[in-house]
């Protein structure tokens, strides 16, 4: 029986690595192609988007990538504050009643789905920042932002609130026996024993930003500006949606697509490893 599980655990070990091998194997194949014909820099640094221009396509991403990355910044500082206070305080300050009141709401917003976002945002969001900042469209990066810090709180709330409950009782008791405040012991021994999970609250958060279409690309606008806190722009991910469905199959505009992909891919990557080298420092010079 030990034996028999021990193979089922390793062989659902397998499939999940071998799952990320294909997906990253499928994106280099499909995405090289595109970046060899239009050249790394043109592709990467490129202003110019225009790949149904005829008589001079461009395929620049810059503004793509700038975007998504001032975008999951900005959801990032915004929500991330807002997710840990609320899970410290679900955890270690909240009566069991208040608390339960807010786990519900909290799985609330785990469960609507992204177009409900984009379609509240757009239709109360976007208005009001139009006529807050007098603009003659709301649809912008500000939009995009607000949508995306509130999508990221339920999993940086459930995250960070299961590693401070994960902190042993001991190591605070520790701390209020030496004189310290219970506000004091919060930020000076249970969260910093909990900083693994807060990151990888944070990291979830993340994703989840980066990675989202379907509600930004109701708020945004969709247009393939520079990034601008008052000006409609586009995500990565909202390039590949937006233009996936008439990008002809063999062309070098749906290549770009996947290029795209391959780009978005490597940035949370690369997020997931600075993270995580982040963390085993942490845990080393501690």
């Amino acid at each position: 029986m030990e034996m028999a599980m021990h193979a089922i655990f390793l062989l659902c070990g397998v499939v999940a690595v071998g799952f990320v091998l294909l997906i990253s194997i499928y994106l280099i194949v499909s995405g090289i192609p595109a970046i060899r014909e239009v050249g790394l820099v043109d592709f990467l640094f490129g202003q110019r988007w225009a790949p149904t221009n005829k008589q001079d396509p461009a395929y620049g991403i810059l503004p793509f990538i700038l975007t998504s990355i001032y975008g999951t910044a900005g959801a990032v500082v915004v929500g991330v504050p807002i997710g840990l206070m609320t899970a410290i305080f679900l955890s270690k300050c909240a009566s069991p009643k208040v608390a339960g009141i807010i786990h519900t709401a909290v799985e609330l917003l785990a469960g609507i789905p992204s177009v409900v976002y984009g379609l509240v945002g757009m239709i109360v969001l976007v208005p009001a920042i139009r006529e807050m900042f007098d603009l003659s469209s709301g649809a912008s990066l500000l939009a995009a932002i607000i949508v995306l810090a509130i999508m990221i709180l339920p999993s940086i709330i459930n995250v960070s609130e299961n590693a401070l409950n994960a902190v042993p009782k001991e190591y605070e008791e520790a701390s209020l026996a030496l004189g310290a405040t219970k506000i004091e012991t919060i930020f000076k021994v249970s969260l910093p024993a909990a900083r693994s999970g807060v990151a990888t609250a944070v990291v979830l958060g993340v994703g989840r930003a980066i990675g989202e279409a379907m509600a930004i690309i109701m708020v945004s606008g969709n247009v393939a500006n520079m990034p601008g806190l008052f000006t409609s722009v586009r995500f990565l991910t909202t390039a590949i949606a937006s233009e996936m469905s008439y990008a002809a199959a063999g062309s070098l505009q749906r290549q770009a697509l996947f290029s795209i992909g391959l780009v978005l891919f490597l940035f949370i990557m690369l997020i997931n490893v600075v993270l995580n080298v982040f963390i085993k420092n942490k845990k080393e010079g501690a």
